[in-house]
């Protein structure tokens, strides 16, 4: 048996910043099981050898947070660009701004209303879908912004990317998405800071993984019956929670994607790092154009550029989203109960906690996990 002071499961953000406290601050060492064949998790960045282009092979990435404490230890790491997220929809082959703002009502209704015309006009068109809110995402959909707007920008994109009737899904997932009365086009409005690592999610990454202290095996599968390694403190898992324990309270249902890469031969495809496509008549539902996530980088072939199309899946290998529903939460829960029972094992991030997590969130929390397992060694 190998042994180690801690095993962490998974070489993404949360377990890459778990590694980072460990060995910076405890002087322990730490082996990395990776799954994969690289480190970086889903914000891993790769640069396409025919175009020089970095692009985030599991989807666009923007880091974005008011947490003074994340911002404060991730610029330890890494610089950020000065770029800011704009989402972009097209329907009927025209582009609309999202999320919905003002003048996504203006354009969409052929109207010049000012922000109270728009609220105005939005409590009318709602105002019979008031008294009838089930708690499902459509139901509160069209009781904040009525039929045409949901019909037209969120319905079929909903269909498409939760394989779902939307009165299936909860409504928690629709308050994700924000509704504004004026021109403001930026997607996260509270966030303080924001932006893409200048070098790179992997070097950033690689950076945080920058001790000797760490070893890092890719790779590998991770299993309780057959574990070889002997840990003198902590096992950390950041995997699929269902997964460890061989499913057995039945597999708890994910929305996975898939991404077709195409390189094209123009300066600019599309403008936009991204663009939606709510129309039920395309299968994907955005095309990324990783080239405008770097403003700043001036030696990109200006005749080339990448689109990545962006298709939502079954559940597969590689999960994404979770589906939150009563049946999901009740399995959650039952395996919850059951890590509970291992001894020196700790559990975290976006997979093992069944969770939708931002950057921001899992860097967070996995402070939080370090400064918990720091009070064994005090």
């Amino acid at each position: 048996m190998e042994k180690t002071d801690f095993l962490i499961i998974g070489c993404g953000l949360y377990g890459s910043v778990l590694a980072e406290r460990i060995t910076n601050v405890l002087k322990k060492k730490v082996i990395i099981l990776e799954k994969r064949n690289h480190i970086a998790g889903n914000i891993y960045s790769h640069e396409d050898p025919y175009t020089g282009i970095e692009y985030h092979k599991y989807g666009t990435h923007i880091f974005h947070t008011s947490h003074e404490i994340v911002w404060k230890y991730i610029n330890q790491f890494t610089t950020f660009n000065s770029y800011r997220h704009q989402s972009l929809a097209k329907y009927k082959n025209k582009i609309y701004q999202l999320p919905i703002n003002l003048e996504t009502i203006n354009s969409f209704f052929g109207k010049n209303f000012s922000p109270d015309q728009a609220k105005n006009h939005l409590i009318k068109v709602t105002k019979k879908y008031k008294h009838d809110i089930d708690d499902n995402f459509e139901s509160k959909a069209l009781s904040q912004i009525g039929k045409d707007l949901y019909e037209a920008f969120i319905k079929n994109y909903t269909k498409k990317q939760w394989g779902k009737n939307p009165i299936h899904l909860p409504s928690t997932i629709f308050n994700r998405l924000p509704l504004r009365f004026n021109y403001d086009e930026t997607y996260q409005k509270n966030s303080k800071w924001s932006g893409v690592p200048e070098e790179g999610y992997t070097n950033f990454i690689k950076k945080l993984l920058d001790n000797k202290m760490i070893e890092i095996k890719l790779n590998q599968n991770f299993n309780l019956k057959n574990n070889n390694y002997k840990v003198k403190y902590f096992t950390i898992y950041t995997g699929p929670l269902d997964k460890i324990f061989n499913y057995q309270h039945g597999k708890l249902d994910w929305r996975s994607l898939k991404f077709e890469k195409k390189i094209v031969n123009t300066e600019d495809f599309q403008g936009n790092s991204v663009i939606n496509f709510p129309e039920l008549k395309y299968k994907f539902t955005r095309i990324h154009e990783p080239k405008h996530l770097h403003p700043e980088r001036a030696s990109y072939e200006k005749n080339k550029s990448i689109i990545i199309k962006e298709y939502p899946i079954k559940n597969n290998e590689e999960p994404y989203y979770p589906i939150n529903d009563d049946q999901n939460r009740e399995k959650q829960k039952k395996y919850a109960l059951t890590a509970n029972k291992l001894k020196n094992f700790l559990f975290g991030g976006r997979l093992a906690n069944y969770a939708y997590y931002d950057m921001d969130m899992t860097i967070a929390a996995a402070l939080h996990k370090f400064e918990k397992i720091k009070k064994n060694f005090v």
